[in-house]
This record gives C-alpha cells, sequence and structure tokens, in this order.
C-alpha cells in the first residue's frame, strides 16, 4: 500500500499531499478530543499523555488513511480540475 501512495504522489503531488495530510490531522485531532473528553483507550496507550495516545490511535488507522487517499485523490483532482477549467481565463471578445 505504501508504494501505491508514493506513486499516486508522484502522479497527482499535491492534490495527494493534501488529502493525506488533511486526513491525518483531521483524525489525530478527533481522538485527541475524544481521549481528552473522556474516552480512554485500554493497554499502554491509556497510561501516557492525550497526544500520544492520539498519535498512537491515529497511526493505527494509517492503512485506512492510505487507502481512503488513494480512493478519493484521483476524484477529487477530477473535480478540481473541472473546477479549473471552468474558472480559466476568459477568451479574448472579437473586436
Amino acid at each position: 500500500m505504501g508504494a501505491k501512495l508514493k506513486q499516486l504522489l508522484a502522479d497527482y503531488g499535491p492534490v495527494a499531499a493534501t488529502i493525506y495530510f488533511t486526513l491525518f490531522f483531521g483524525i489525530f485531532i478527533g481522538f485527541y478530543f475524544a481521549i481528552s473528553a473522556g474516552w480512554a483507550p485500554k493497554g499502554v496507550a491509556g497510561n501516557v499523555g492525550a497526544w500520544t495516545a492520539a498519535y498512537v490511535a491515529t497511526k493505527l488507522t494509517q492503512p485506512l488513511r492510505i487507502g481512503a487517499t488513494v480512493l478519493l485523490t484521483p476524484i477529487v483532482s477530477r473535480l478540481w480540475q473541472r473546477k479549473s477549467d471552468k474558472s480559466g481565463p476568459a477568451s479574448p471578445a472579437a473586436e
């Protein structure tokens, strides 16, 4: 799956990186707030700080985040391209 992500980054560049890091930080912050709100993970992660526990939980979701990135990047890239084509520079008016 990691090789697929590297190929995706090579093909789509900033779009793939933006999607991956948006998912990463969204999940990381979500886990932090969940842990801070009282949800306590069992095991070693439950005995460390909330940020560390959130990071560990986020790392456990890495295969899912990579899969979501692989699925979403081509779709988002096509939508972005369509939006860019519609809002591109207007052709000069014929005089």
